[in-house]
């Protein structure tokens, strides 16, 4: 995975979707899916600049999000575990117990945004 990321191919598409992320009018990203209602998942992004069709890829199979974006399947998965698995924050009550606070969609916008930012190493010509 960290070779895919920090190849020329890796970076070129951390830089293309760093500032992609900076052009959405509404910094908000989706799990799950690559799009939903005019929503995107971080990679969705990336399809919605390009004028992808997402319809017919699998978010969730590495292999034809690989293919379909142009990057290794360990960065694709990689991309998608970072987007859709992070639970969001825990927090401990009162009582001792801990409690889940779900990323809303605007927090994942900004936590995938600093991800995208500390995994871009070298400029791209």
């Amino acid at each position: 995975m960290k070779s895919a990321l920090n190849g020329n191919r890796g970076q070129a598409f951390l830089i293309e979707l760093r500032d992609a992320m900076d052009a959405m009018p509404d910094k908000r990203l989706v799990a799950d899916t690559l799009e939903a209602e005019g929503q995107f998942c971080t990679l969705g992004v990336i399809g919605a600049k390009r004028g992808l069709d997402m319809k017919g890829i699998d978010a969730h199979c590495r292999e034809s999000v690989a293919q379909a974006f142009g990057i290794a399947e360990a960065m694709a998965a990689e991309i998608v575990y970072e987007n859709d698995e992070s639970p969001g924050e825990f927090i401990q009550q009162s009582d001792g117990r801990w409690k889940l606070i779900p990323d809303t969609p605007e927090q994942r916008w900004q936590r995938m945004r600093k991800w995208v930012d500390s995994h871009i190493k070298q400029a791209v010509p």
